[in-house]
């Protein structure tokens, strides 16, 4: 899953591409599918050769669950391709209010349960600190059974 910003032309042109040519992959070598950490490398080789070319104004967050390994995995990656593995990432204003509550409250194993109270501690703190009152949040979770999304706040279509 990747959480991407930047202008709109070149967020759907570039996830556009990484998913077509993941979905490639996949078809050209029977259904294998290429881990977190092979994607995280794809992306940040793709950036890097656009940087030379046409550079995509894009920084994401990408995030996978390999069930081979049983492992998760997160990486930062910015319109410069540079990439790191991270234990949890924000981007963008609310990063100035959001990284110190990661920072503080993140350990090692962490349930799902206490990793949604962080992110509600998160919303909270945009919801009060920050200059755009955005009433309506999406958490998704990746795992082991996939990407499930869980709703926090009013649900848009319910407005």
């Amino acid at each position: 899953m990747m959480g991407m910003s930047g202008p709109n032309s070149d967020l759907v042109n570039f996830s556009d591409f990484i998913r077509a040519n993941v979905k490639l992959y996949e078809l050209m070598n029977n259904g294998a599918t290429l881990t977190t950490d092979a994607q995280a490398n794809f992306v940040r080789g793709t950036l890097a050769t656009a940087l030379r070319k046409g550079p995509y104004q894009v920084n994401l967050l990408l995030g996978g669950f390999d069930v081979a390994d049983k492992k998760a995995g997160l990486y930062y990656m910015d319109y410069m391709a540079s990439m790191h593995p991270v234990n949890f990432g924000v981007q963008g204003y609310a990063s100035n209010f959001c990284l110190s509550i990661f920072d503080r409250d993140w350990k090692e194993g962490l349930t799902q349960e206490e990793g949604v109270k962080i992110v509600e501690k998160c919303i909270n703190e945009l919801q009060t600190r920050f200059l755009v009152a955005q009433p309506n949040f999406i958490i998704k979770v990746v795992d082991e059974k996939g990407v499930r999304t869980l709703s926090f706040g009013e649900d848009p279509a319910d407005v």
